[in-house]
């Protein structure tokens, strides 16, 4: 099918900002003014704590639509250039007509590569708007034996680092017993054999987590959910409920916390997004559950506390080691998703929230203080499920998620 780019303004005037960041206290004190927070280099510990946003009633969890070394991990060789600035003029919308899409990543020439969460099927956008089936060695075009149901199906997709010699795509599948990350040869629009890289993450109607992205060092890094076992988050056996950290063919990677073990973070309920910034730092958004989704800056051996902590946690949990988010907010204003990042923000699509996110982060290799956020968007395109770096800079893809067939992929400028 084809799709023409039409337009769509940016709201003039930005919705108040009510995610919280702030200084050293816990979630339960009294509404504070919304200073920064800070951040800490690359090479430092963990993210300092953070002061909750005034106190909310209790939202249920989003609905989903109907229905190499650890230095090296934190140091890329050189920062990939990206997009800079704020939303600014029209938002395209490249195509629409997409049931469901789930994750895009940009392909050499330009397309976005689609994948359709409930159709366990990708599709290739092209600059122009057009949507080309891509086909698979499946008679029905799924990917890697998904069987999609609740929140799970055909989710993440990565290329890999060496994608123009090797022409391999990864994605991350839900199917019939648990939760695996596959790879196969994209040539043109027709994807290979899948072969399994890592299998046996624990899957469930819910909370499969399945954001994959390779980092500055080369490694892949695989979110994961809780699968409705919260226990499953800090237990060090289970690959549930955690950030992983692998070779491109699935091995645990060199440098992670524990030899021999792919569990780079732990304590997570369900990341959803997964980006570094020019210093290598890696960012996640999470979804919480009845009071604070995060912004979490992760480190090799974290323990972000889910689900003994939700948000940020007391003095108390923070001298047991566990990690605070860098930034929360309640489930109404996010349920965050997708998450990209650019030379100066942290983007953040949120879904019940129906805004897209930017997270001011500091550039200085000293590190420095997040700004206060900004939602944009707000309420004018619906849930939004993924954000990514279009090519060439100076623009973010966005996703829509309203689940009933005409999702877009659109094109937001920045100035």
């Amino acid at each position: 099918m084809s799709r023409r780019p039409r337009t769509r303004p940016v709201p003039a005037a930005l919705a108040a900002a009510g995610l919280a960041v702030a200084l050293a206290a816990c979630a339960e004190e009294a509404p504070a003014p919304a200073p920064t927070a800070s951040v800490p280099p690359a090479t430092t510990g963990a993210a300092p704590a953070a002061t909750g946003a005034p106190p909310t009633t209790a939202s249920p969890e989003e609905p989903e639509a109907s229905a190499a070394s650890a230095a090296s991990a934190a140091s890329p060789a050189s920062p990939t250039p990206t997009a800079a600035g704020v939303p600014t003029g029209e938002v395209e919308v490249v195509a629409d007509g997409l049931p469901l899409p789930w994750s895009a990543v940009a392909l050499p020439d330009g397309s976005a590569l689609v994948s359709l969460r409930d159709e366990a099927r990708l599709v290739r956008v092209t600059p122009d708007g057009d949507v080309v089936d891509v086909t698979t060695t499946a008679e029905d075009g799924t990917v890697g034996g998904a069987a999609p149901a609740g929140e799970g199906g055909l989710l993440g997709l990565a290329l890999s680092p060496a994608f123009a010699e090797d022409r391999l795509l990864y994605a991350y599948v839900t199917r019939a017993d648990d939760n695996a990350v596959v790879r196969a040869v994209l040539d043109g629009d027709a994807l290979g054999e899948p072969e399994v890289v890592l299998d046996g993450i624990p899957r469930a109607q819910v909370h499969n987590g399945g954001r994959i992205a390779f980092g500055p060092d080369g490694t892949l890094h695989v979110a994961t959910g809780d699968a409705r076992e919260p226990g499953l988050s800090r237990d060090p056996s289970s690959p549930a409920g955690k950030v992983l950290r692998l070779t491109p063919d699935g091995d645990p990677a060199p440098g992670n916390p524990t030899p021999g073990s792919p569990v780079w973070s732990q304590g997570h309920r369900n990341v959803q997004g997964l980006g570094w910034d020019a210093q290598g730092r890696l960012w996640a958004s999470e979804l919480g559950q009845d009071t604070w989704d995060e912004l979490n800056l992760v480190e090799g051996g974290a323990d972000h506390g889910w689900p003994d902590v939700e948000g940020p946690g007391d003095d108390g949990d923070r001298a047991d080691g566990l990690v605070d988010p860098v930034a929360w907010w309640p489930p109404s204003e996010a349920s965050p998703s997708g998450l990209a990042v650019t030379d100066d923000a942290v983007w953040v699509s949120a879904l019940r929230g129906e805004r897209l996110w930017r997270v001011p982060v500091p550039t200085g290799a000293d590190g420095g203080a997040v700004g206060q956020p900004e939602p944009y968007l707000v309420g004018e395109h619906g849930r939004l499920r993924d954000v990514a770096v279009a090519p060439g800079g100076g623009a973010l893809w966005v996703l829509t998620d309203e689940g009933d067939g005409d999702d877009a992929l659109l094109r937001v400028p920045l100035g």
